[in-house]
């Protein structure tokens, strides 16, 4: 408890020139813990216990382990376990210390900390326990090291968490209130996972999957002024709020180039319409507004069922690269280290779920796709091996983030688990 205390004295004279980071208006937990938030907010204690370690080791890591054994790389790669971390999804490297936050679609978020720097995590645990989090897929920092974290209907930031992660109570703000990001009429476990991103402007970019398979026509002009099925921006205090592109299914990707500062993102399209039609999206979009199809296309031109009567809008923009069918790509990233060839550099690695609703399944695995001067060229396997021949699933990639050292981090939600891709020239 002393260490805590020690911590909190640290944390207040750290958050001191951050004002408005560390203040905000009261707002009661989506969880019941009604006076949670408002203690954080001010910096005092909640009396809560710090969480219990994630083992690391045993027949779970062994069995891993195992299975990773069987993932086929190109020449010189390799890939390890980095961290056994429940229902691991999105991924944010810190950008001081290295340390990870991981998303979940369940009600935690998770920090993975490598303390030797021999790139295997030595610990893994709950972060900020007193606060009770609902489907907190979307984790991301900001240009000044500000966690911000993306739940199915609010937003928190948390000033400094990478430096007080290890103290249960840390110093939050409320950026989007509880039922406000999206009308609470709206809610649904379907497409919930929000993703998140700062972009070159300083801004907070989030996109909103859209509740249904297809929306119906009554629901196009409130999912438009919102910003469901798009991607909306703000500022880092949740101000300024604008929809920044439309036309989107559910996006659980994004990324700016480092090149042209532009915003790509990846979408899953529509379901029901067969094994090999719509495609996927990997999309770029070169300026706010613009629209990308959805729903009157269900993916890349395949017009959908629904709204083939319909007229589009005009000016519709179609993907960069269209996708496997139905192989769920989520999470990507621009690869901007030095650790791989330098064919890999400035492309994007996007992570495939993995079919649900198709005869023969199909992903599970990470692509690269090379990109150059603005331009996508053709997707292509990176690691596969989680989907056996006879199509059980042995994993489930879902985003793919980038160390410090230049090593690809790929999360994993079915195995609980966070590999680590490295290099050595052979």
């Amino acid at each position: 408890m002393r260490r805590f205390g020690l911590a909190s004295v640290a944390l207040a004279a750290f958050l001191a020139p951050f004002g408005a980071w560390a203040q905000g208006a009261p707002a009661g937990d989506a969880g019941g813990k009604i006076d949670t938030l408002e203690k954080l907010q001010g910096m005092q204690s909640t009396g809560t216990a710090a969480a219990a370690e994630i083992p690391q080791t045993g027949k779970r890591a062994d069995a891993i382990r195992k299975t990773l054994a069987k993932i086929k790389l190109p020449p010189g790669f390799k890939i390890d376990l980095y961290a056994i971390v429940p229902d691991a999804r999105q991924i944010a490297v810190g950008p001081n210390a290295g340390v990870l936050f991981v998303g979940t679609r369940k009600t935690k978020v998770y920090t993975v900390t490598d303390r030797d720097k021999d790139r295997v995590a030595d610990e893994v645990r709950p972060f900020a326990p007193g606060v009770t989090f609902k489907d907190p897929n979307a984790v991301c920092f900001s240009r000044d090291g500000v966690l911000f974290i993306g739940e199915l209907n609010r937003v928190l930031s948390f000033p400094a968490a990478e430096f007080f992660y290890e103290n249960p109570d840390v110093a939050l703000n409320v950026v989007v209130k509880q039922g406000e990001l999206i009308p609470a009429s709206e809610e649904s476990f379907n497409h919930s996972a929000r993703v998140c991103k700062f972009g070159p402007d300083g801004k907070l970019y989030i996109a909103l999957g859209q509740p249904h398979n297809v929306p119906p026509k009554d629901k196009l002009d409130l999912y438009a002024k919102t910003g469901i099925g798009g991607i909306i921006r703000m500022s880092p205090l949740g101000k300024e709020r604008e929809v920044y592109a439309t036309g989107v299914r559910n996006s659980v990707g994004l990324d700016f180039s480092r090149e042209d500062k532009a915003l790509w993102f990846t979408d899953n399209q529509v379901d029901g319409m067969g094994d090999d039609i719509p495609p996927g999206e990997l999309n770029r979009v070169s300026k706010p507004g613009e629209n990308f199809g959805f729903p009157w296309y269900g993916g890349g031109k395949i017009r959908t069922v629904e709204y083939k009567d319909e007229t589009p809008p005009k000016d519709v923009v179609f993907p960069q690269v269209e996708l496997p069918p139905h192989a769920a790509d989520l999470g990507m990233t621009f690869y901007n280290a030095k650790m791989f060839p330098e064919t890999y550099r400035g492309g994007i690695f996007t992570a495939e779920h993995g079919s649900w609703n198709r005869t023969q399944p199909l992903g599970a695995r990470v692509m690269f796709t090379p990109v150059k001067d603005g331009k996508a060229g053709e997707p292509k396997p990176f690691a596969v091996g989680w989907l056996t021949d006879d199509g059980e699933y042995l994993g489930r990639p879902v985003d793919v983030a980038v160390l410090q050292d230049g090593s690809l981090l790929v999360s994993d939600d079915t195995t609980g688990a966070i590999y680590r891709i490295s290099y050595e020239a052979p």
